[in-house]
C-alpha cells in the first residue's frame, strides 16, 4: 500500500503539469440561413415544434401500438442497440487507463539445485514457490489518455445517436406499411366497386341488345373495359400483402404472427390537421444523423491529440513487492521479501510514424467535418422536398376530387339518358371510363398523401424521443 501511494502522489504532482496535446474541440457552426422558417411552407403545415410520438396525430391506436412494437423488437434497433453496448465497453477501456494497472503473479517450481549452489544445510531438491505484486501507471503528461477518452466518449455518443436514427426510420417505415396496407385495401375496395357498377353496365346493355336497342359490340367494349378493371384486384391484394409483411418484420414478427388488428383498417390514413414542423434550428438539433455526425467530429478531433502524443515521451511509474520461499507458510509470514520503485520513458527516436498518424488523423477529421456539413445540408434538403411533395400532392388531390365529381355527374347523366334512348351505349362506354379513371386516380391519390406525410414526419427527425 505505501508503494501504491507513493506512485499516485508522484502522478499526481506530474499531472498537474500536464497539457493535452492537439486541438481542443470547437462545434462548429450551422449556415445561418438553415435556422429560420422553412421555404416551401404551406396551409397544410403549422411553425409549432415537432411532436416526438407524431404517429399519434393519425388517431389510430392499432398504429400506436404497431410503432411501440416496432421500436421494442425490430431487428435493426437491436442492432444499434448493441452497438452502443460496444462503444461503452470501449470507453470504460479507455478510463481504465488513467488508473494504475496491477498484476498479481505465483509461480511454484520443484527443482534440483547445483551442488556448489547449494546453501549449507539445505535440501539440494526442494519447492520454491515466488509470489509478487506489481503495480504500473502510465503519467498523462502530454494528454494521451486523456485524449482517447474524449474520442471514446464521442463514439458512446455518436453510437447513441446512430440508434436514434435507427428508430426514426423503423417508426416511419412501420407507418408507411400500415398506411399502404390500408390505401392498397382501399384501393382494391374501389376496383371490386367500378367492377360492379360496369357489371351493372352491362346487364343494362344486353337488356337494350335484347329489345333491339344495343349491339353485341356495344356489350363487347363494356366488358372489355370491365375485365380491365377486374385485372387490378388481384393486383391490389398482392400489394396490400406485401405491405402486410413487411409490417410484420418491422415489428419484428413473422406474417403469419401479424395480429388480426393490423389487417382490419381498410381506409387509408388521413390527418385532420396541419404538421407541426418547427424550423430549421429545431430540426438540426433535433436529427439524430446530425448529431452522430457533429459526435463523430468531436471524437476525430480528440484522436488528433492521441496521435500527437506520440511524437513526446511516454512516462510510467512503476513499483513491485514480492516474496520467495520454499513454501506457502514463508511467504505469508515475511520470507526473503524484496520490493522496488521506478519509472520508465519511452520516446521513439524516429518521429516520421507518430507523424504520419498525426497527419492521417487530421485528414479523417476534415473528411468527418465534411461528413457534418453533408449532413446538415442533407437534412435541409430532404425536409423541404417533403414539405414540397406534400403541398404539391394536396393541391393534386383537390384537382382529382373536382375531376372526380364531374365524372360522376356525367356517368349520373349518361345511364339516365341511355335508359331514355337518348345517346348510344358508345357515349355511356366513354362516361363510365372516365369515371372509372377519376376513382382510381383519386385513390391513388389519397394513398401517396399518406406517403408523403410519412416522408415528411421522417425527414423531420421525429419518433426516438420516446424510447
Amino acid at each position: 500500500m505505501i508503494i501504491y501511494r507513493n506512485i499516485l502522489a508522484t502522478a499526481s504532482a506530474l499531472a498537474l503539469a500536464a497539457c493535452a496535446a492537439g486541438p481542443d474541440y470547437v462545434a462548429p457552426v450551422h449556415p445561418q440561413t438553415a435556422a429560420g422558417s422553412f421555404v416551401a411552407t404551406s396551409p397544410a403545415v403549422t411553425p409549432e415544434p415537432v411532436k416526438g410520438d407524431w404517429w399519434r396525430l393519425y388517431n389510430d391506436p392499432v398504429l400506436d401500438q404497431l410503432v411501440a412494437d416496432a421500436l421494442a423488437a425490430n431487428t435493426d434497433v437491436r442492432v444499434a442497440v448493441a452497438r452502443i453496448a460496444r462503444a461503452r465497453a470501449g470507453l470504460r477501456g479507455a478510463n481504465a487507463d488513467r488508473l494504475p494497472q496491477a498484476n498479481v503473479g505465483a509461480g511454484a517450481n520443484y527443482a534440483r539445485s547445483p551442488e556448489g549452489q547449494r546453501a549449507p544445510g539445505a535440501p539440494r531438491e526442494d519447492w520454491q514457490i515466488d509470489a509478487g505484486l506489481d503495480v504500473s501507471y502510465e503519467v498523462d503528461l502530454f494528454g494521451r489518455v486523456s485524449r482517447n477518452v474524449e474520442a471514446s466518449r464521442g463514439d458512446v455518443a455518436a453510437a447513441e445517436a446512430d440508434a436514434d436514427a435507427v428508430r426514426v426510420i423503423v417508426a416511419a417505415e412501420t407507418a408507411r406499411a400500415y398506411a399502404d396496407a390500408a390505401s392498397a385495401a382501399e384501393r382494391l375496395a374501389v376496383a371490386e366497386r367500378i367492377v360492379k357498377l360496369l357489371d351493372q353496365s352491362i346487364d343494362l346493355t344486353e337488356r337494350r341488345r335484347n329489345v333491339g336497342l344495343a349491339t353485341r359490340l356495344d356489350t363487347a367494349r363494356i366488358g372489355a373495359l370491365r375485365n380491365q378493371r377486374q385485372a387490378e384486384v388481384p393486383a391490389f391484394a398482392a400489394q396490400r400483402d406485401a405491405a402486410l409483411f413487411r409490417l410484420a418484420m418491422l415489428t419484428g414478427r413473422t406474417p403469419a404472427g401479424l395480429p388480426d388488428t393490423a389487417r382490419a383498417r381498410t381506409e387509408t390514413l388521413r390527418l385532420n390537421q396541419p404538421i407541426p414542423v418547427g424550423d430549421g434550428a429545431a430540426l438540426l438539433a433535433r436529427r439524430p444523423d446530425v448529431r452522430a455526425a457533429e459526435r463523430r467530429l468531436a471524437a476525430n478531433t480528440a484522436r488528433i491529440g492521441v496521435a500527437t502524443a506520440d511524437l513526446y515521451p511516454r512516462i510510467t511509474l512503476g513499483g513491485s513487492v514480492g516474496s520467495t520461499g520454499n513454501d506457502i507458510g514463508e511467504i505469508f509470514t515475511g520470507g526473503p521479501l524484496r520490493w522496488l520503485l521506478g519509472g520508465l520513458l519511452n520516446w521513439a527516436v524516429n518521429p516520421e510514424p507518430a507523424r504520419a498518424r498525426v497527419q492521417a488523423a487530421e485528414a479523417d477529421t476534415q473528411a468527418a467535418l465534411a461528413t457534418f456539413d453533408g449532413v446538415v445540408l442533407g437534412a435541409l434538403q430532404e425536409t423541404e422536398t417533403a414539405l414540397s411533395a406534400y403541398a404539391h400532392a394536396l393541391e393534386r388531390r383537390g384537382a382529382l376530387q373536382a375531376a372526380w365529381n364531374e365524372a360522376q355527374a356525367a356517368v349520373n347523366i349518361a345511364r339516365a339518358r341511355q335508359r331514355e334512348g337518348d345517346i348510344d351505349s358508345l357515349a355511356l362506354l366513354d362516361a363510365e371510363r372516365t369515371f372509372a379513371d377519376a376513382e382510381a386516380a383519386l385513390a391513388a391519390a389519397d394513398a401517396q398523401i399518406a406517403d408523403t406525410q410519412v416522408d415528411l414526419f421522417k425527414a423531420l427527425g421525429g419518433g426516438w424521443q420516446t424510447t
